[in-house]
Order: structure tokens, then C-alpha cells, then sequence
């Protein structure tokens, strides 16, 4: 199902000892708009500590019905986790020590995964120390994105800019982030359009702003409309992908 990425701020992470925190923001991997953390905040019981949770950590499915990530840490584990700077990117260097604490899987690769039909094995963290040694990654700069850094971003089609970004939708299974959600409203009231990930040329981090040069704006005017209070099911983007004309994530 693909949700609303605002409506996801503020569920609550569950362990089996009680509750970690909140989510009030998510990391996506640059390259592929993927979901890499939760970003989740202690509150009171660790000083408002902010961690890293990896989807990698969910115990079962969601509960989406009362706000909820059960995963499968423990509060006391949390407690003594490496520490994050929430003013600092988080390198890959710090993404190691992350995983080998939590025994997390590796979710990218330097030439040593091997490739399967389902695309890069995952590694554990203790295989891939004996072969990487940690000096590469010193340093080294991330490709993790907060999501709400692209929120605000300016969306600039063919002939202009058509607005701003106000939230992103995932998919809740993968947890792809599939579609940016745009507010049109500058010159076309009360509207709100989907921009698929896929049609961006680019992203301009230094100028924060997004490029899809597919769009004109007399395109944007007459695309299916989207209503924020309604799911984004398959219906809606067969027409929404019917009406650019451009191929489906999905065939």
C-alpha cells in the first residue's frame, strides 16, 4: 500500500520492553529513493536521544491500526547504541558501527556481494569487515537523505517551476518512495499533483530543487487531480501513468 510519509511522523516504535520512541523523520538512500531508517526520538526516558531504526529491525508487519513499529530491539539495547549527530550527516563509517552493533544486514555493495536473482545478497556486518577494510569508509560521504530535507523543495518543469514539495508517498512493503506530492497553488488554486520519483532528471541538493523536464505546466493543469485525504491505489496510477504516457513501475 503506498501511504503518506507525514502521516507516518509521530507512530510509535514499540520494543519488547516498552516503547523506544517516536518516528520523526525518515533516511532514504539518494540513488534509488529507498528507505534505509526510521529516525526515532527517545523522549524522555534517554533525554530525547535520536536513533537509527532499520526496516531490517521490524518484528512482523506494521501495525498500522494503532500507529505502530514493533521491532525486535530492546530499549536496553538502544540505551547504549552508538551515538548519532542529528547535525551531521550520518557516513558510512558510522552506518558500519550502527550495524555491527545491531547486527544488521548491509544493504549496499562494494563489488563483494554476490548477485542473485532477487539482485545483491545482503551481508552481514562481521563478513564484510573481514573483507572491507574500515579506512574506506572514513570520512567517506553518505548518500542517506532526510525526507524531511526534500520537503519545500521547488519542482521546476520544462517551462518553469510548478511548485513546491509538501510530502512524499512510500510504498509500505519495500519502502520505496514512489511519488513526490506537489503543491501547485502559486498559479493553479487549491491543487496538489503526484510527480512520480522516476520522471525527475534530477535533484539539485544545493539549490534544493527538483528537475522534471517531461512536465509542462499546461500538462500539470489537466492531470488526474489528487485529493491528499484519499489512499493512492492502482487505479489512480493507471490513470495518473496513462495520461503522461510514461511506462509503470509496476508492469
Amino acid at each position: 500500500m503506498l501511504r503518506s510519509i507525514k502521516e507516518i511522523w509521530g507512530y510509535t516504535i514499540g520494543a519488547a520492553d516498552g516503547e523506544i520512541g517516536k518516528v520523526v523523520d525518515f533516511f532514504f538512500e539518494e540513488n534509488d529513493w529507498r528507505i534505509r531508517y526510521l529516525v526515532a526520538e527517545t523522549g524522555p526516558w534517554l533525554l530525547g536521544k535520536k536513533v537509527l531504526v532499520s526496516p531490517s529491525a521490524f518484528e512482523g508487519t506494521p501495525d498500522w491500526k494503532n500507529q505502530k513499529f514493533p521491532v525486535n530491539i530492546t530499549k536496553e539495547k538502544v540505551k547504549t547504541s552508538p551515538e548519532m549527530d542529528e547535525h551531521k550527516p550520518v557516513s558510512r563509517e558510522k552506518e558500519l558501527e550502527i550495524m555491527k552493533y545491531y547486527n544488521w544486514p548491509v544493504y549496499w555493495d562494494y563489488g563483494i556481494a554476490m548477485e542473485t536473482g532477487a539482485g545483491i545478497s545482503p551481508i552481514v556486518i562481521n563478513e564484510l569487515q573481514e573483507k572491507i577494510s574500515k579506512d574506506q569508509f572514513k570520512d567517506r560521504e553518505n548518500d542517506l537523505r532526510s525526507s524531511k530535507e526534500v520537503i519545500g523543495y521547488k519542482v521546476k518543469a520544462k517551462d518553469g517551476n510548478i511548485g513546491h514539495v509538501t510530502d512524499l508517498i512510500v510504498e509500505d512493503t519495500t519502502w520505496d518512495i514512489r511519488y513526490l506530492v506537489v503543491d501547485v497553488n502559486d498559479w493553479l488554486p487549491g491543487g496538489k499533483v503526484l510527480v512520480a520519483i522516476t520522471w525527475a532528471d534530477g535533484i539539485s541538493w544545493s539549490e534544493s530543487k527538483v528537475t522534471v523536464s517531461m512536465l509542462t505546466k499546461e500538462s500539470v493543469k489537466s492531470c488526474p487531480e489528487y485529493d491528499p485525504a484519499k489512499l493512492v491505489n492502482r487505479e489512480y496510477e493507471e490513470r495518473l501513468y496513462d495520461y503522461y504516457g510514461r511506462p509503470k513501475y509496476w508492469d
